[in-house]
């Protein structure tokens, strides 16, 4: 088994450079283990694509599997470009549909595709969009706005500081909270500006990450729904800054660095544990 791990702002992935069976939970998990495996948000495994450059299945860290990750995305166009000889514009199937990306040295713009408030494409258990609604998480009374960018969102503005307030316990209850059937992506975001945000991330099924594109998609989308910012949206999380463009017609594209941080081969002794979980 051959990995590349890669991050974009701190948010780490890893590369399934050979082409293994589709791992199960169990491996997926061993191998995101930050103290007994590699280490990672997540798993990026290349797939064929009759539509696309490459086809790609994104992973999360306990497991199950994600639609899209904007971040995951980026780094996968970034491991195809300079890995695997493609062209710097390219297009990358996952979760069903297409997206083009275009690498520029070890930046990496990808067109996320259109948000929507849609409660039945998100997916919502609501009958009517959720825009700054009210909803009491973890004992607190907060207003959430719900977005879809082919994975699930929920975007809470704050006023202060999100590391002054528990946007850790509102993130793990949020994710599951009953109102989102597939569980969902958390956003607090504080605004700084008609054009920047500042926001703390939990993502689903990997808890607080560092930074995420499809969820710095979304914030900037809720702030652009809500009159809070418009354009090109500097969004940053504790990673450093990504960039986001919201166009009129709710098109999204997401660009930001991406850095290699080296390939592994894992050890015999691993390997051995890596075939018992696949059981």
């Amino acid at each position: 088994m051959k990995l590349l791990k890669s991050h974009g702002l701190g948010n780490d992935y890893l590369v399934v450079e050979t082409a293994p069976p589709p791992p199960t939970p169990r491996q997926v998990t061993l191998l995101c283990d930050r103290n007994k495996g590699v280490g990672g948000d997540g798993l990026l495994l290349p797939v064929p694509s009759a539509r696309a450059t490459a086809g790609l299945r994104v992973f999360n860290p306990d497991g199950s599997e994600a639609e899209i990750s904007g971040n995951g995305v980026r780094i996968f166009a970034h491991w195809l470009h300079h890995r695997r000889g493609a062209p710097r514009a390219l297009t990358v199937e996952v979760g069903g549909r297409v997206v083009a990306c275009e690498v520029d040295g070890d930046r990496v713009r990808v067109a996320m595709g259109r948000a929507t408030f849609a409660p039945v494409l998100i997916p919502v258990a609501a009958p009517d969009p959720l825009v700054e609604a009210p909803l009491r998480v973890a004992g607190t009374d907060l207003r959430v706005t719900t977005v879809g960018l082919g994975n699930p969102h929920c975007v809470v503005f704050v006023d202060r500081d999100p590391d002054a307030l528990p946007w850790r316990a509102w993130g793990a209850a949020l994710e599951r909270h009953p109102l989102f059937p597939h569980r969902t992506n958390v956003q607090i975001a504080r605004v700084l500006g008609p054009d920047a945000l500042m926001i703390r991330v939990w993502e689903r099924g990997a808890g607080p990450t560092l930074a995420s594109g499809s969820s710095a998609c979304a914030a900037a989308a809720a702030a652009v729904r809500t009159g809070r910012c418009r354009g090109r949206i500097q969004v940053t999380s504790p990673g450093g800054t990504l960039a986001v463009d919201v166009a009129e017609d709710w098109e999204i594209v997401l660009e930001g660095p991406v850095e290699e941080v080296g390939s592994f081969e894992p050890a015999p002794a691993f390997l051995a544990r890596w075939a018992a979980a696949g059981g």
